[in-house]
Formats: structure tokens, sequence, C-alpha cells
């Protein structure tokens, strides 16, 4: 049976449902498969055709292995996708020869978050009723994340939901997707600061033993295992329905805290045929530059267009510098902890090496996005999301030529940010008719200092 280990080596391994439950591990890593399970040419092969749900049981399944009955998998996997509004769930759209966009943004929140984040609420539910058992949610997000978690969440049994977002630094689609459940076992705090700042915040908290324990914490961020899992899934999707295993396809993932695109490598270890993993960033360009220099710096977070992407700090990115450094956990550890001191570390030449092999990265400032924004537009009718459009951007970029198929992740609807959208496009483009009263609908949330302290007292408060 697959154990879940720390990336950084002193917290014990867990089984799934151990896994899922925690979160983040007590020694401050995130937990990873110790073995990924593999799949033969001919077993990827028998996958054509599958229904969605049917492909995401078929891969999910043998990472959680008994933790949750095939039955009972199957009827949470059914669960979390039947809200979503395209029978494909994960439809491909062909832009140009060769270039496709796979649209994630089809779920209630209309982002790619929704795919992990309909699943995780489902098994933490699942897991908390047969333990008899109440949990403490907690999330740092930069505007997609705290909405699907919320709607993942809401409403849900013997867990509470506490969003942290930057105040001022997200879409007011997105605030107001968050802000205005009414749910009472929903809390949203606006942070004076930067999303850094509330992730920050947020692994303090986890850090605190004795608050994570009288709290009974868990995180729904990109830490969580449920939700890297999840993602894999449309991978295989996506590959599938343009010819794997004799097709493979290149995917541009647009990405600041380098969850999705692990996922894609994931399903690349799993025996996916792959072609580059494209990482796209905004001006906030740590991934980027760190493919280029070799250097993993901050810099001051910068607003963009695509504000999802304001990031510095890539959580996940530790996650794949694990096997990039052979998986020794003593080596990650004392990295992180150079990193939060020096706020940059250089990677060795070896790991620099392992890490060009597999990925390629670039960025696109908001001049570019605009102007892929409005180009798409007027040669395809087809409107992006500004962080689609960094992706778009970026894919083209790094395509040789046109002979492998290249799939850009569509990865929010472009009502989300219809002020960029229209200035590039002069579209306006209006919400979903599930989403018709979301301007005018009450808010709820409470701003609050960028300080773990006062965080800590207000969940401390609630009840």
């Amino acid at each position: 049976m697959i154990q879940y280990i720390s990336t950084r080596g002193r917290a014990k391994p867990l089984a799934f449902e151990d896994a899922v439950l925690a979160g983040l591990a007590s020694d401050g890593g995130l937990y990873v498969p110790d073995v990924i399970p593999q799949f033969a040419p001919h077993e990827i092969a028998a996958m054509q055709g599958l229904s969605y749900t049917e492909l995401a049981l078929r891969v999910m399944q043998p990472f959680i292995g008994d933790a949750i009955p095939e039955a009972d998998l199957r009827k949470l996997i059914d669960g979390a996708y039947k809200d979503f509004r395209h029978p494909a769930i994960a439809p491909l759209k062909q832009l140009a020869h060769n270039e496709y966009l796979l649209e994630l943004f089809h779920g209630p929140t209309l982002a790619f978050k929704d795919f992990a984040l309909q699943f995780l609420g489902r098994a933490l539910e699942y897991f908390l009723k047969r333990r008899k058992e109440r949990l403490t949610i907690i999330g740092a997000t930069s505007g997609d994340t705290g909405s699907a978690a919320i709607e993942g969440c809401r409403g849900r049994k013997n867990m509470r939901i506490f969003i942290l977002y930057p105040k001022g630094r997200v879409s007011d689609v997105q605030r107001r997707q968050m802000t205005t459940v009414a749910d009472k076992n929903v809390f949203n705090l606006a942070v004076e600061g930067t999303f850094d700042d509330c992730q920050d915040i947020v692994k303090s908290l986890f850090a605190d033993e004795a608050f994570r324990g009288a709290q009974h914490l868990t995180a729904v961020n990109s830490i969580n295992w449920a939700r890297i899992l999840a993602q894999v899934v449309y991978y295989f999707y996506a590959a599938l329905a343009l010819g794997a295993p004799a097709r493979a396809a290149s995917f541009t993932v647009p990405t600041g805290n380098f969850g999705d695109i692990y996922a894609g490598y994931i399903a690349k270890r799993m025996g996916l045929p792959m072609g580059r993993l494209v990482i796209a960033t905004n001006r906030n360009d740590i991934l980027a530059r760190c493919l280029t220099t070799g250097i993993y710096g901050m810099e001051g977070v910068k607003p963009s267009l695509s504000p999802s992407m304001d990031i510095q700090i890539s959580s996940n990115f530790e996650r794949l510098l694990f096997d990039l450094y052979d998986r020794d956990a003593t080596r990650i550890a004392q990295t992180m902890q150079d990193f939060r001191r020096d706020k940059s570390f250089a990677l060795p030449p070896a790991a620099l090496g392992k890490l060009r092999a597999q990925f390629s990265a670039g960025k696109a400032d908001d001049k570019a996005t605009l102007a892929t924004i409005a180009s798409v537009y007027k040669t395809t009718g087809e409107l992006l999301d500004p962080h689609t459009a960094v992706g778009v951007a970026v894919g083209r970029a790094h395509r040789a030529d046109g002979s492998q198929a290249g799939v850009v992740l569509a990865t929010a609807h472009p009502a989300k940010f219809p002020d960029a959208v229209k200035k590039a496009s002069g579209v306006h483009p209006a919400l979903p008719a599930h989403l018709a009263d979301l301007m005018t609908a009450k808010e709820k949330s409470v701003t609050i200092a960028n300080d773990a302290l006062k965080v800590k007292q207000f969940i401390e408060k609630q009840r």
C-alpha cells in the first residue's frame, strides 16, 4: 500500500486518509507518495473512450488503495462532477493547427480549482463522518482556490472553512464568489498584505502544534495531496483525446503555485506519453527565472492582470525539488530553511539539469496578455481570461514547430476577469446564468491585519 511521506523527512509516513486530513506535514513539508503507480502503454490505450468520471476512478484509485472502497469512491467522483456545465467536463477546443485549449472552467466557480476541490470537500466529509470528527479548514488564495474551496465545503457537516485572501488584490468576481456565500461554516478574511503573506500565515498556523491540534486543522490549498491527485486526471483525459499513448502532446500551464503543472509531471511519471511541460508565468516570474538562471529567488510581488499568478513563493515547487534532489529530505529541509532566511537559493547543477530536461518556462507581461486576448478573439472568436492568455502567449513562443499537439490549460472563465477581457477585445464577457446575481448579492468578509496571531485569535473565537 502506498504511504505518504514528507518532503522534509521528519514527519511520520501516513496512509492516504491521514495525509488528506493532515494537509501539511507536521514538519512543514508536503506529503508525496513513496512510490508513483505506473501504467503500461497497453493499459493507457485501454482507457480510450472512458468518460471523465470513469477515467478519474481508474487514475486515482491506485493512490487511494483501500482507504475508500471502489463503490464509495465512484459515488464521490460522480458527485464531484455532476454540477459541471459541460457534458465532457473538461472539453478540448481547437484554436489552430495542433493548438488546443483544455477548458477547465465549467465547474461551479468557473475555474480549474473546482476539479480538485469538489472532490476534496466530499472526501473530507466522507472521512470525518466515518471517524466522527470535526475539522477546521484553513487556506490562502490568490483568487480562485478560495471560491472553489468554499463551494466544495459550504454547508458540509463537521467542518468550518477559513479563507485568507489579499485585500484589494483579487478581482471583484473572485472576491464575491467567496464573500457572498452565506453558509455559517464559511469565514472570509481579507488580509492587509499579499498572497504570499496569506500563505505565510497559513503555514505558521500549521507549525503551531498546540493550535493545530486544538483546532484540528487541515489545508485545502494545493499543498493537500488530494488536490494534486484530482488534477492529474485531466492530463490523461486530454492526452487520450489527442491519441495517447500513440501520440504525445505538450502542455503549457499558466501557474503561480506550481500545483497544476506538478500534476502534469505526476501524470508523465505514471507513464503518460508527454512532450514538454511549459511553465507560463506573468511578470511575477520566479519559476521562469529559476529555469533560466538556476536561482530560485524572491522579488516583490507585482500586481498584474492575471492576479491568481501574482505569487513569489510557489509552494508545490518543493515537491518537485524533492525529486530533483533524489528524494533527500535532509537536503530539502535545509534548502527550505535557507530560503526562508535568505529569500533565494541556487539549484545544484545536477538538479538544474533534471529540471530543464522536463520543463521549459516563459513569461508574458500585461501588454503581451492583452495582445494575446485581442489576437485570439480576432482570429477565432474565442475569449480568453488573462491567465489563459499568458498560457497561450508562452505556449506559442515555445513551440518550435507545429508537428506536435500543444495543449494550453484554460484555467478560468473570461467572465471572472471582465475588465481585462473587455480592454483587450472590446467585449464584456457575461457571467453564466447561475451566477447572474453575483454582483448584487450581500457580502460577508472581515478585514484583518497581516498578523498570524490576529488570524489565530479570530479562528479561536468562532464556533
